[in-house]
């Protein structure tokens, strides 16, 4: 096979162009509204996890929806990607915002013990990621997004 044919074939592939835009229109999305709301326009919500709108669930979405209309909801692959939606989403809600949450508690414990028992033996602490994970709205408008663009995009 030659690379042309491979960039034909992978670029061609609706059902992955599909996840692809979906993510990319979530991840836009959670850059402008981190922007116009923060008033801090910051690339790295281009690229980093967390926020409004979950980019884990747009993705995700526009993948069942464009395999279904390629394959039929009665289908393997429909199947594969309908039970991958599902793990994704409840870890994206689930798992991930525990973390989030977790990693807020032990930086908050850190900066106390910081400053009641002003050890200079304490060790740095690099800042743990809190934006990890999603609220059920976040993943709901990423859903939403990947639908819309799965549907779109077919």
């Amino acid at each position: 096979m030659l690379l042309s044919e491979f960039f034909d074939e992978l670029f061609g592939n609706r059902i992955l162009v599909s996840a692809g835009i979906a993510w990319f229109a979530a991840q836009f999305v959670k850059m402008l509204l981190n922007g116009i709301l923060n008033h801090e326009w910051r690339l790295e919500r281009l690229v980093g996890s967390g926020g409004m709108p979950s980019s884990h669930a747009a993705t995700v979405c526009a993948l069942v929806v464009a395999t279904a209309i390629d394959y039929g909801v009665g289908s393997f692959y429909f199947t594969i990607a309908f039970i991958l939606a599902i793990v994704v989403l409840h870890d994206a809600r689930g798992v991930r915002f525990e973390t989030g949450k977790q990693a807020e508690a032990i930086i908050n414990l850190y900066d106390f013990l910081d400053k009641t028992i002003n050890d200079p033996d304490l060790p740095e602490l690099d800042k743990l990621k809190v934006l990890v994970g999603h609220t059920p709205l976040q993943v709901l408008a990423g859903g939403a997004i990947g639908i819309v663009i799965g549907f779109w995009y077919h």
